[in-house]
């Protein structure tokens, strides 16, 4: 009978907690890009003179937002934010789920590696 009642009392204090944790950590539920996804991704910011310059900008938002995270300020890191969003919303949907799904990618995997090639080809052609 003591052993029902410190699992119940147990459970009882532990689940409010788990499901706490779930709702402040909301999993990924992208895919993981192919090798060939981020190939035409890169492949399609290359060729588009605007959309490289849009990239190019979110690459110096994004020096920004490691700035702001160090300064811990909050309200920059909101505002760099949404206009990092706006900025990936203007390369294109397939931008933003590659992007997303790489977030799931070992990057010492050898698909790690082969995007972040081809990532860092096309930041390089940044001015």
């Amino acid at each position: 009978m003591t052993l029902k009642l410190v699992v119940a009392v147990s459970l009882s204090i532990a689940l409010p907690v788990i499901a706490y944790a779930q709702k402040q950590s909301p999993t990924n539920t992208t895919p993981k890009p192919t090798s060939a996804q981020v190939r035409k991704l890169v492949q399609m910011i290359s060729s588009n003179k605007d959309k490289l310059k849009v990239y190019c900008d979110l690459n110096q938002l994004d020096k920004q937002l490691e700035e702001a995270e160090q300064r811990r300020d909050i309200h920059a890191l909101e505002a760099l934010n949404a206009q990092a969003d706006s900025l990936e919303r203007k390369i294109s949907p397939e931008y933003t789920q590659v992007m997303d799904g790489l977030e799931l990618v070992d990057p010492n995997s050898a698909d790690g590696k082969q995007a972040a090639a081809a990532i860092d080809t096309l930041t390089k052609r940044c001015k």
